[in-house]
């Protein structure tokens, strides 16, 4: 399998797919085998978040790596979407502009790229809502 359909393949990466637990009605994302709570009494299901949620804490991001040079600085945050999970997710949006409680949705959007002529990488990214 090429790295490229590896990638593709992964539908929690580019959907924000995660699971939930119908028997004590926990999310994760991302997504888990079985609950933690409930272990086998649980019953997992994949579960397409919609995408909204609201930022719980954050960071700038002024020195980053050769990959993420091109984004600094750059807004890194906590995000506890809708369903209760949180995820750490990049926010597109001035710095000055981000803060605790700020509404936020999932937007599909560049990660990194592995040099000029290398592999580009996709997935979810969060703007103001």
């Amino acid at each position: 399998m090429s790295v490229a359909r590896f990638w593709r393949k992964q539908q929690n990466r580019y959907n924000l797919i995660g699971t939930h637990c119908e028997t004590c009605g926990r999310y994760f994302y991302p997504p888990r085998p079985f609950c933690p709570d409930c272990r086998r009494e649980g019953k997992i299901v994949d579960h397409k978040f919609k995408g909204t949620g609201t930022v719980v804490t954050y960071t700038i991001i002024r020195s980053a790596g050769d990959q993420f040079k091109f984004l600094t600085p750059y807004p890194l945050a906590i995000i506890e979407l809708d369903e209760g999970t949180k995820l750490t997710s990049h926010v597109i949006c001035d710095i000055d502009k981000i803060h605790i409680g700020m509404r936020v949705k999932s937007v599909f959007r560049k990660l990194a790229e592995e040099g000029s002529s290398g592999a580009i990488f996709y997935g979810t990214k969060f703007v103001p809502a």
